[in-house]
């Protein structure tokens, strides 16, 4: 079959696989919710609809590895344990993949089958083409690194070899496949395709003299990540929180966003307990740093606090077009401009509540302007640059820190010592000045300017120094699983580490070859220049400070505590692509690994983001926004409600939705645990209209309201030892 019946086919058969991927219920649990199984259709569905939208003799063999990588990346990843609690993803224990998962099993052998023999096939006219080969050294190391970040560390060690094992066989087939996929552009194709690159990305020539151009190029790119955080915010996160944190800061902006600095407290503190708020015999409040709650409470005030993410992702893309090509080219930023709006961390964290969009965005600023510093730029990039790490460290302390250090350093090393004194020392006054600002806060809370909150609150909870930076027996909190041994040390951090760097393998890009292999493949080039030095730095910088904090950031957003990294390590991807296609003997070949690499990023945003969202995030930790449209259908005022179930997430996930400052009229939403406690707030509230509503872990699905509208009254004598609890 060719020609027209073939592309007739497939779409007729694409078409099909679309369909099913969204409409059959075999891909839907049972409260009728995409799963992660739905991304296989879809991705067969996408493959062959691109064959039949674009087939002709000449790019048919392109297309088919395209739709192989799209379909093998979809399997493999049914092959994958991550689901929606808090954990590290794994693949499926090796004896099981011939037994429940013999289908995408053997889909994937299938790929691995089809890439060896394309590669032996075409092994001669593959080497060919390129200058030299690389020595076997350079072999080893990159196929090291792969190895090494395939899989999360697990204390079965015979089971975390095997992962390692599979992940590797997964990895390096999907680079094979990507390499076929680039060759199999015939030559004709190919020069067309690098006008397509060249007109898109530019040719790699020094920045444009006007440094604070913004073309279209990156107004699209903005506006691009703006609008695709956002629909994950709403399609996916539901603009509800999924993690105690994103509760603790909603809470936090609120009543930041009413003038108030605390609460009084609940009359009955057991029933409105929240992880990370601190309770005192006459206030409330909670103890993270004020930074980013403040920044939050603007979108408070004017009702959309889930945009503000999303806007700080378009200003953080912006941000890093102007640092990459002030620092590299033109096509070098445009190129990691590109990678930043298609990598699902910086999606996905774009979707939340979470600090780390906030710290990008004002880490990228005080960056620009030390570029500036750099070039000789005058003093007022000086105070942009420090007031940049000043707010860093009202949002996260230790990366204020970070930031200064790397900063400072970039900027007194790039000339001569006593020209750089002067710009170093006014940015320095001006992140002090910045930073300071949390002196009188501090002090308002703890009564010492220079005792953070945050470390009373741990302090008191689980031991002084316990939250603490360092090394010793005292430091951790009983995170259980997530924190790997007792106390911190050199073993943790490595684990940490370990962890962490598994996660920006998988996040970082989504790719099905791993994030970091053309990361490695630069490092092992010799080609490496200052400027991409200094990326290196940054990482290893940032890495290392966080080795001496004792818990890894957990699986909630990738390495999130490592967030800073992620346009150094793209800035290195995309040199490592320009690596590669210097190896080409035909410079009009130079743009086959572009190509490749665009076409991972195509598997990342059709399979990986959406099987993430579904098979993660979606009702993330069990948290769910359904009590929020209980309160809405039944019209629910200033009345009391009861929620039934456990304190996380029946409990926190409805704290969002309550009264919280003075004269809110919400409703007061308590947590209903037990008789007792339940006697202790109806006694409070005893003038309010009832309502009771079970938590998703009672109901088994989502919030149900199972009693009200009650008298107060009524329920405290149904509570009386002579008197059953009708709803109980």
């Amino acid at each position: 079959m060719s020609g027209r019946p073939l592309r007739i086919t497939c779409g007729v058969l694409g078409a099909g696989g679309l369909i099913a991927a969204f409409g059959s219920s075999a891909f839907r649990d049972a409260d009728g919710f995409l799963t992660g199984e739905f991304v296989a259709p879809l991705a067969f569905g996408l493959g062959l609809v691109a064959i039949a939208v674009f087939a002709n003799v000449a790019r048919l063999s392109f297309l088919l590895w395209l739709a192989l990588l799209l379909v093998g990346q979809a399997s493999a990843l049914q092959l994958v344990q991550a689901g929606r609690g808090i954990g590290y993803q794994h693949f499926i224990p090796l004896v099981d993949l011939f037994d429940v998962h013999a289908a995408w099993t053997a889909i994937v052998l299938i790929q691995v089958a089809a890439v060896a023999l394309g590669l032996v096939r075409g092994l001669p006219a593959l080497l060919a083409r390129f200058a030299g080969r690389p020595a076997a050294w350079q072999v080893v190391v990159v196929l090291g690194v792969v190895f090494a970040t395939g899989a999360a560390a697990s204390r079965d060690a015979a089971f975390f070899a095997g992962e390692l094992g599979l992940a590797f066989v997964v990895q390096v087939t999907a680079i094979g496949n990507a390499l076929l996929l680039a060759l199999a552009l015939p030559d004709g194709e190919r020069d067309a395709v690098a006008r397509h690159v060249e007109r898109a990305f530019g040719s790699g020539d020094s920045a444009d003299p006007s440094f604070w151009r913004v073309d279209r190029f990156v107004t699209g790119a903005a506006l691009w990540a703006v609008a695709a955080t956002t629909l994950l915010g709403l399609v996916v996160y539901e603009w509800h929180p999924h993690v105690p944190d994103e509760v603790v800061y909603l809470l936090h902006a609120k009543y930041l966003a009413a003038g108030l600095l605390d609460l009084p407290v609940p009359p009955v503190p057991d029933a409105f307990s929240v992880d990370l708020m601190t309770y005192e015999a006459v206030r409330w409040y909670s103890p993270v740093p004020p930074g980013w709650p403040a920044v939050l409470a603007i979108g408070t005030l004017l009702g959309v606090p889930w945009l503000v993410n999303p806007l700080l992702s378009g200003l953080s893309v912006v941000a890093c077009h102007l640092l990459v090509r002030d620092v590299f080219d033109e096509r070098t930023a445009r190129i990691t401009t590109v990678l930043l709006c298609v990598s699902p961390w910086f999606l996905f964290l774009g979707m939340s509540l979470m600090t780390h969009q906030l710290t990008l965005a004002a880490g990228l600023f005080a960056a620009v302007a030390a570029a500036r510093l750099r070039k000789g730029g005058g003093v007022a990039f000086a105070v942009v640059a420090g007031a940049g790490i000043g707010i860093l460290a009202l949002i996260r302390p230790l990366e204020g820190f970070i930031a200064a250090v790397l900063l400072g350093f970039w900027v007194l090393l790039s000339g001569r010592f006593r020209a750089r004194i002067i710009p170093v020392s006014v940015m320095a006054a001006a992140s002090i000045a910045t930073a300071a600002l949390t002196l009188p806060y501090n002090a308002y809370y703890t009564g010492d300017p220079t005792y953070f909150p945050i470390m009373a609150y741990t302090d008191a909870l689980y031991g002084p120094g316990s939250n603490a930076l360092g090394f010793g027996a005292d430091r951790g909190l009983p995170f259980g699983a997530l924190d790997p041994f007792p106390g911190h040390g050199l073993a943790d951090a490595a684990v940490n580490s370990a962890l962490n760097a598994f996660q920006v393998n998988v996040e970082l890009l989504g790719w099905m070859t791993g994030s970091l292999v053309l990361i490695a493949v630069l490092l092992v080039s010799r080609s490496m220049r200052r400027a991409e030095v200094w990326m290196l730095v940054a990482i290893l910088t940032v890495t290392g400070a966080h080795a001496l904090y004792w818990f890894s950031g957990g699986p909630d957003f990738g390495a999130r505590y490592w967030y800073l990294i992620i346009v150094p390590c793209l800035v290195l991807v995309a040199r490592g692509t320009g690596v590669v296609s210097a190896a080409f003997r035909d410079p009009r070949d130079s743009v086959r690994p572009l190509l490749a690499a665009l076409a991972l990023c195509v598997g990342a945003l059709t399979v990986f983001v959406p099987w993430r969202s579904a098979d993660k995030y979606f009702h993330y930790r069990g948290m769910q926004p359904g009590i929020r449209e209980i309160l809405r259908e039944r019209d629910i005022g200033r009345d009391l409600v009861l929620v039934r179930g456990l304190r996380m997430p029946d409990y926190m996930s409805a704290v969002p939705y309550g009264a919280l400052v003075p004269d809110d009229e919400s409703p007061t939403i308590a947590w209903d645990r037990d008789d007792a406690l339940r006697s202790s707030v109806l006694e409070a509230y005893r003038d309010r209209v009832v309502w009771i509503v079970d938590g998703p872990t009672r109901t088994g699905a989502g919030y149900r309201l199972v009693g009200g509208p009650l008298p107060a009254e009524q329920l405290i004598r149904d509570l009386s030892p002579s008197t059953a609890d009708p709803v109980r």
